[in-house]
């Protein structure tokens, strides 16, 4: 993939863009790429499910590979968590995995739907990195990625049957985000989003979520932030699912592992106080 500046201009616009392409072009995170390398999936959100207690018995010079593999584990049943709430989706639909970091979730999609799937970044070396494995695997006449920046695709009208955000919606303005979406989905499309978002019950974010913020270059949005943008642009929800409870195993783990980062723990004192909740949202385009 060749980019000239001018075209990276295109793509990301503002200060802000720039600084969330920086950070997601220099990362090397172990966290994301240890995990990849279980079986060449590389994803860049977090798991969900209750990790095998066995994984901590065995031999100690073993331990923190069979962590690796179970955390690997809980995040790609996340991803298929997402992918069942698309609906039916058929092999000559189009879907489109958006801030689709290192593309493991598009191969997952059209390993299941034998549809076309493409991905979007405004990383460019996220896009290179994901075009390479779409390569290796040989499913790149199906599954494609693009420098772009998911406000203004710059993708044909009512293209896509299915459209999904698996925690990127939290670098972006929910308002101009679902307008492009309500703009790429034909009519009775599906959108899926998989997202942590701060209580309003609890009133603003709390240190725990400004802690995550911070880590992350993020702007995480409130839980009622979701449904006032999506009713705006004609996307009405159809599940809401609340993943909370479900990802703390996962958490748990990590903060056993020698991945561990140092976030783990407001992401546990966020969760188990209730002032973060971690959200499933699947939404018809009306």
């Amino acid at each position: 993939m060749t980019v000239t500046p001018d075209a990276s201009d295109r793509v990301v616009r503002t200060a802000y863009q720039r600084a969330v392409a920086d950070y997601w072009n220099k990362e090397k995170d172990p966290v994301n790429l240890r995990l990849g390398d279980v079986d060449g999936l590389y994803h860049h959100h977090y798991g969900i499910g209750d990790w095998d207690p066995s994984v901590l018995d065995g031999p100690e010079s073993t331990r923190d590979e069979r962590i690796v593999q179970e955390l690997h584990r809980l995040e790609s049943a996340q991803a298929d968590v997402l992918l069942d709430h698309l609906g039916a989706v058929a092999p000559g639909h189009r879907l489109l995995d958006s801030g689709c970091g290192r593309g493991g979730t598009s191969i997952m999609a059209n390993q299941r739907f034998g549809c076309r799937v493409e991905g979007v970044s405004i990383s460019e070396s996220q896009v290179a990195f994901a075009e390479s494995q779409a390569r290796r695997r040989g499913v790149d006449d199906k599954v494609a990625y693009h420098f772009r920046n998911m406000l203004h695709t710059g993708l044909p009208t009512a293209s896509f049957h299915g459209i999904w955000n698996n925690e990127s919606t939290m670098y972006v303005d929910l308002f101009p985000l679902f307008a492009e979406y309500s703009r790429l989905l034909v009519h009775g499309g599906r959108y899926v989003c998989i997202t942590g978002c701060y209580n309003d019950v609890t009133g603003g974010r709390s240190k725990a979520v400004s802690r995550i913020d911070e880590h992350y270059t993020c702007n995480i949005h409130s839980r009622g932030a979701y449904f006032k943008a999506l009713a705006a642009h004609g996307l009405v929800p159809i599940n809401v699912v609340d993943l909370t409870a479900a990802t703390i195993p996962y958490w748990e783990l990590r903060a056993k592992s020698s991945l561990a980062t140092g976030i783990e723990e407001p992401f546990l004192t966020a969760y188990r106080e209730g002032s973060f909740h971690y959200l499933l949202i699947a939404a018809d385009r009306v």
